[in-house]
């Protein structure tokens, strides 16, 4: 066996203190298992370029750790803004509300901002947009992440005829109702709750707050959150062959949601986190302050956004397996996408950045995504074109064109009732600031993103569940 001291590590240019002891104890674990001197230098060496990918690590994460705190800028951070806005394009102005635009602007006067987007489903939201999308600079900025972190969309496709969901209504109402769960506090219990490999992911255990919120994601695995999230059976009419399907209408199955308490927690803590660090930042972007990503703070919450991804995927895969299942039937196709969430990609001019996406799709060249309508219109599959000055991408929803508090206040019931009739749609839950006057028509805003995406099919939804009231539960 091989042993590496701590003067063939200072050769390789470790550098003295703690660090030194960290890499020895690690190097003859690595060389008990059989590496050579040069694998094992090779693997510290990974580490040491590398250490936010090896927070997770069980046996690297303190060498990780050491090497951020040692290469991590003490210097003083830039709260200036910006005299006058980054410029930026905006798709479907007329269907913005100027407050949107507004937020935008300050967005981009930020010291770390590289480029933005407004997408067409825009509306007001906390510090960025919903429909903003953001690059920065080495940084991450959690709230322009988003509270929910990586809310996501799912659409199976099922190689049967959509004609089903009228013959067999009660069964298919059924196993939305008995095979879901949503609210705030909904979580499953006993012989119904969930079994997933995310729930064996290494990172839980990589930071003391993801050590706390493991129980929460064994508890909420497989349920959905409150206001817009759904889960809804429907018609499909695929425009082009693909799947290995040919054009024509199939049953679908649709949801909504993201990643419950754990993304929520998450965001709380790091958003609170940023703030505190950049007090003098101006109170109109107060809640756009940033991390950065050579930071121990900034890897540890992209960690941490990373994690809440898998386990909001793991959340869909769940329902539409056990909603499937209760109906007797197998998914043909599956697509999937998620907003809410921060990449890490390059500009048209090479520039690497990190593209924020709160409440906006991915639509790099040939990538698939969801955007969906109301509870009470259609959705769409869509194909991204990989448009350069619209950071590839394009609007996840419909988006609101009221408030909540505006919506509860202005649409009855049987307003809201009336609409959902006329377009043949049976509703199990739903709040009353869902109703599908407060949103944006949504063929209006396909058709403002037409240089953005191809709409490839349209689902149109027919059972939706959603959230009960406050009221009624």
């Amino acid at each position: 066996m091989d042993i590496i001291t701590g003067n063939i590590l200072k050769l390789n240019n470790w550098p003295d203190g703690k660090i030194i002891g960290i890499a020895k104890n690690i190097s003859t674990q690595l060389a008990s298992q059989g590496l050579d001197r040069e694998a094992v230098l090779s693997q510290l060496d990974a580490v040491r370029n590398n250490p936010g990918n090896y927070l997770a690590d069980p046996l690297m994460a303190d060498l990780a750790r050491e090497c951020i705190r040692l290469t991590q800028k003490d210097e003083p951070s830039v709260d200036t803004l910006l005299e006058s806005p980054i410029p930026f394009p905006i798709w479907g102005r007329e269907q913005i509300d100027d407050g949107a635009v507004a937020q935008m602007n300050n967005a981009m006067r930020l010291p770390i901002t590289a480029a933005g987007a407004l997408m067409p489903d825009a509306h007001v939201g906390y510090g960025l947009p919903i429909g903003g999308v953001l690059a920065t600079d080495n940084v991450v900025i959690p709230y322009a992440v988003g509270v929910d972190i990586a809310c996501r969309m799912r659409l199976s496709l099922y190689e049967v005829s959509p004609i089903l969901l009228g013959q067999k209504k009660g069964m298919f109402e059924d196993a939305l109702m008995q095979q879901t769960a949503f609210g705030m506090g909904s979580k499953w219990t006993g012989s119904k709750k969930a079994q997933h490999a995310v729930l064996d992911d290494e990172a839980w255990y990589a930071t003391r707050q993801l050590k706390t919120l493991k129980d929460t994601a064994m508890n909420q695995l497989g349920t959905s959150g409150t206001g817009n999230h759904f889960v809804e059976w429907g018609s499909f009419e695929l425009h082009e062959p693909m799947f290995g399907l040919q054009p024509g209408q199939y049953l679908a199955l649709l949801s909504h949601s993201g990643s419950r308490g754990v993304g929520a927690k998450i965001a709380d803590r790091f958003s609170k986190l940023a703030m505190e660090k950049h007090p003098d930042l101006d109170k109109s972007v107060k809640h756009l302050a940033w991390l950065p990503l050579d930071s121990e703070d900034g890897l540890e919450y992209w960690l941490s956004m990373e994690l809440a991804g898998r386990f909001a995927s793991a959340n869909h895969y769940i329902i539409h397996k056990r909603v499937a299942a209760a109906v007797g039937l197998k998914e043909t196709a599956v697509v999937e996408n998620h907003h809410n969430f921060a990449w890490n990609e390059k500009l048209a001019d090479g520039r690497n950045v990190i593209v924020h996406r709160k409440g906006a799709t991915p639509a790099g060249e040939c990538v698939l995504g969801v955007i969906p309508g109301s509870m009470g219109d259609a959705g769409y599959l869509v194909r991204g074109k990989g448009v350069s000055n619209s950071l590839s991408s394009a609007s996840h929803g419909a988006g609101r064109r009221m408030s909540r508090t505006v919506a509860l206040n202005s649409i009855s019931r049987s307003e809201r009732d009336e609409y959902l009739k006329k377009n043949n749609v049976t509703l199990l839950g739903g709040g009353m600031d869902e109703s599908p006057q407060a949103y944006k028509p949504i063929e209006n805003v396909i058709a403002a993103q037409t240089d953005l995406v191809d709409v490839l099919g349209k689902f149109t939804p027919r059972i939706v569940r959603m959230a009960d009231e406050p009221g009624d539960i």
